[in-house]
């Protein structure tokens, strides 16, 4: 099954914009964007803690609706599902 995830402002720079990606079955939101960091040490550790999980700070959303990552390792994507991935946000 394919997924689309999409990254923004810092995070965009380290793992790129826009990216299919096939997944399996039962894979968590987790484990999906930890498969896509892995190949970017910096962009990893910018998303997730020492201990795997996402940093307090980071914004996921799936299908236009925010995920609470007290929850995210519940989530599992399904085919379809459009997933972005946003670093604090700030401005005025």
């Amino acid at each position: 099954m394919n997924v689309k995830v999409r990254f923004f402002a810092r995070f965009r720079e380290l793992l790129g914009t826009e990216l299919i990606i096939e997944v399996a079955e039962q894979t968590t939101l987790p484990d999906l964007v930890k498969q896509i960091t892995q190949k970017n040490i910096e962009g990893h550790q910018a998303i997730f803690d020492e201990y795997g999980h996402f940093r307090e700070y980071v914004i996921v959303m799936r299908n236009a609706r925010r995920v609470d990552l007290a929850d995210a390792g519940e989530n599992i994507v399904a085919d379809g599902d459009d997933i972005a991935v946003f670093p604090p946000v700030a401005g005025g």
